[in-house]
């Protein structure tokens, strides 16, 4: 596909919207249930922890707390869309509980995920979430001196690192977007992040380092995982795109039914930013649709298949389409672009660095940018 071939998430949306039903486009309330259920589990995750249990048994809790930690994550990105309340101070309020565990505040959530992400997705400039282009791999020290590490190195501490990269990146975007607030609006923001880590650092001094790493370090290192892999496969296969077309820079994975429903259907990423603003109950109907009008231009593939991925693609764009690892000997498409997920192989091309042919062949490096 082309740049000529793209169109925006209103283009399709437009064409999907007269085959759904019109009940799809309404908030559904019930989805609170969900959180409801996500609460009382965690609460009684925190008793029993509380009982000084075996070692097994709270390591057992702190699994379950980390899912559930992750499932209100996924239902406060819900709540914070609109999609299950309207009012705008019930839904910030629901979405800064459902994000309590993640220490994400409300208004922070929407400017950085809402206002920049969905609007300029995969945008190499505008997107927060994008990963560097070969030119700003070329600014900055820090990501030159990580690329010089083996691949094999960078690849396993990149997954490692899942645990921490919600937690990391929220706090990166409060300091990015902070000064885009107005002053009593930045008073807020500041405020609906302190407050949660307040929280959970105060429970530290009441029940003890031991009890606090079951109760609260190990859940949020197992829930940061569970989200990014998601987050991360939704986008980093893709190319940057110079028109927000989800259905070139956008992945739809597939997981068992089940996770689907504890993981209120975020799995159904395309249709997601498609109709942003729609429930993710009505998503496999989108999916549906556009599977039946675009089956070329759709992306979707099993999540563990989509991991591996990305554990054999580096994480730096060329030309938009293709990722390249800078110092080593690797090249390869992105989605739609020459990458075969089913066999994940480098690609033999030509680049043109600043109007200069380069070759790169399969026992060729690539060229790095100067150090």
């Amino acid at each position: 596909m082309n740049d000529k071939d793209l169109h925006t998430f209103g283009w399709y949306a437009k064409r999907i919207s007269k085959s759904l039903p019109p009940e799809s486009f309404d908030p559904v309330p019930l989805r609170l249930l969900g959180g409801l259920a996500y609460v009382s589990v965690s609460l009684i995750c925190f008793f029993l922890i509380g009982l000084n249990l075996h070692f097994t048994i709270n390591l057992f809790l702190s699994v379950i707390l980390g899912f559930s930690f992750a499932g209100l994550g996924f239902l406060g990105h819900e709540i914070l869309h609109g999609t299950v309340v309207r009012r705008p101070w019930l839904r910030d309020f629901l979405g800064a509980l459902a994000f309590w565990p993640l220490s994400t505040g409300p208004q922070l959530w929407r400017k950085w995920h809402n206002m920049n992400h969905h609007v300029h997705t995969q945008h190499d400039e505008k997107d927060p979430d994008a990963w560097p282009t070969l030119e700003k791999l070329a600014k900055s020290k820090y990501f030159r001196w990580v690329y010089l590490l083996p691949f094999p190195i960078r690849a396993t501490f990149s997954f490692v690192s899942l645990s921490v990269q919600f937690t990391l990146h929220s706090i990166k975007c409060l300091f990015l977007y902070i000064g885009e607030f107005k002053v009593k609006n930045k008073v807020k923001v500041i405020i609906q992040a302190i407050l949660p880590w307040t929280t959970w650092i105060v429970l530290l001094f009441i029940i003890g380092l031991e009890k606090w790493l079951f109760v609260y370090l190990i859940p949020l290192l197992i829930a940061n995982f569970i989200v990014m892999a998601y987050i991360s496969t939704n986008h980093r296969l893709n190319p940057i795109t110079p028109v927000n077309d989800p259905l070139a820079n956008s992945l739809t994975v597939t997981v068992p039914r089940w996770l689907d429903i504890i993981h209120f259907n975020f799995s159904y990423h395309t249709e997601h930013h498609l109709f942003p603003t729609m429930s993710s109950k009505y998503y496999p109907l989108v999916k549906k649709k556009v599977k039946e009008f675009w089956p070329e231009r759709y992306h979707e593939m099993p999540m563990g298949k989509a991991l591996y991925a990305l554990w054999k693609t580096p994480r730096v764009y060329f030309d938009h389409n293709d990722l390249v690892d800078p110092y080593g000997k690797k090249i390869f498409g992105s989605l739609g672009h020459g990458l075969n997920p089913e066999n994940v192989t480098k690609k033999d091309l030509t680049l043109h660095i600043n109007g200069k042919p380069q070759s790169i062949e399969k026992d060729n490096t690539p060229p790095s940018p100067p150090l």
